[in-house]
């Protein structure tokens, strides 16, 4: 009976940490992930502890199974976060800063999709598009970014 108990746990367990998403808030640490995968980073504006449509775009989109498999094919997450009550570093809020300067993001949220390179040993963020909130669910909003990344690769293959 405990065997069947333990079993039944694990099951459970790794059905919903397979769920999981990694976002890094590292840029530094997504960028080498996303060299290593040969995937776009996905940059997410935003300010998660007072932004109503922050809030609402992870609870309709990015916190449904349709968006985390798609997401786990398709991207490296990262969070650019710009709290009112949550404490950052300073080194995260100065990287957070410089990220929303360079992107000039005006409203959250945000999203670009980044192709990262190296030139000349400097990283290179190569815009791909961006996107915000879309009314509709996970497969208008997937469907939306899936165009951006698409796209962005067709352009170039036709080039």
């Amino acid at each position: 009976m405990k065997t069947i108990f333990f079993l039944l746990f694990l099951t459970i367990f790794s059905s919903a940490h397979s769920q999981e998403l990694t976002w890094y808030t590292d840029m530094n640490k997504a960028v080498e992930v996303s060299k290593k995968e040969n995937k776009p980073l996905f940059l997410f504006f935003t300010g998660s502890d007072w932004c109503g449509w922050c809030i609402r775009l992870q609870n309709e989109v990015f916190k449904t199974p349709e968006f985390i498999k798609w997401a786990k094919e398709n991207v490296i997450l990262v969070e650019v976060d710009f709290p009112r009550k949550t404490p950052q570093s300073d080194t995260l809020k100065n990287q957070n800063a410089s990220l929303n300067q360079l992107f000039e993001v005006r409203g959250y949220p945000t999203v670009w999709f980044v192709k990262s390179s190296s030139i000349d040993g400097k990283n290179n963020l190569e815009k791909l598009g961006s996107s915000g909130y879309v009314a509709g669910g996970p497969a208008v909003w997937i469907e939306g970014a899936t165009k951006i990344l698409n796209n962005t690769t067709e352009t170039k293959a036709g080039n």
